[in-house]
């Protein structure tokens, strides 16, 4: 799973690496370095054949959902499953994002306990995570909630030793059917993703800090000073 990424840029970077139209974004828009479930993702839609960079609540809500806490269960769909899955199935047939990432986070299992990873592209370009969107009106306040969820998949060989599954990443040429509302055949689009070329990743270890969500810090992506050791925390992971 991805439970964890990076959105380092600022959203006007984002719209234009994307060619997108830049919402107003309501939402603190910070560089962060710990994205975690529920926080607010910038995304990338088409609304009226126009591409647009807006800001969603991470952890996907079915129209028909009726607690929001489901949210943070559902903050990766599988490709394998996605189109058949009640609580996935029309977002992916007709409401497919991109989410921007500079790069994620897993967890390597070891003796000594689990190492953070920093996965990122080998250009350091910005990733563009499959994801799919829908909005869920509040049954309490009436207040309509846009959330979003990551697409993940196979691993690329170099992260496999790290993680059996990883975002969906899709190159750019490829952009422009992912968000095309009119595509919604969903055997086109799973035709479509299985034929995405593996992205080139890059990856190093990282210090214990990204383990505390409160941790949005730049040291978060810093590769890790051997001469700490893998298991020492510091002061902020406590």
């Amino acid at each position: 799973m991805c439970g964890r990424f990076v959105q380092k840029e600022t959203p006007e970077y984002y719209a234009d690496y994307f060619k997108a139209q830049l919402m107003p974004i309501f939402e603190q828009c910070e560089p962060h370095y710990n994205v975690a479930p529920t926080n607010s993702v910038l995304a990338v839609a088409v609304h009226d054949g126009q591409r647009r960079l807006e800001a969603f609540r991470w952890g996907l809500l079915p129209f028909w959902a009726k607690d929001k806490r489901i949210g943070a269960k559902l903050i990766n769909a599988r490709v394998e499953t996605a189109a058949a899955k009640p609580a996935f199935r029309d977002s992916f047939a007709k409401r497919r994002c991109l989410i921007p990432a500079d790069g994620f986070f897993e967890w390597q299992v070891r003796d000594k306990g689990k190492l953070p990873h920093y996965i990122y592209a080998a250009d350091h370009s910005p990733l563009a995570f499959a994801g799919m969107w829908s909005t869920w009106r509040d049954p309490e306040t009436d207040d309509k909630i846009v959330t979003c969820t990551i697409m993940t998949g196979d691993p690329v060989k170099s992260v496999a030793p790290i993680h059996d599954r990883m975002p969906v990443v899709l190159a750019p040429d490829m952009w422009e059917a992912w968000l095309d509302r009119d595509l919604t055949d969903t055997d086109e689009v799973l035709a479509m993703l299985a034929g995405r070329p593996d992205p080139v990743m890059a990856l190093h270890p990282v210090a214990t800090l990204v383990n505390k969500v409160a941790n949005n810090l730049a040291e978060n992506i810093a590769p890790l000073d051997s001469s700490v050791g893998e298991g020492q925390q510091t002061l902020l992971d406590l």
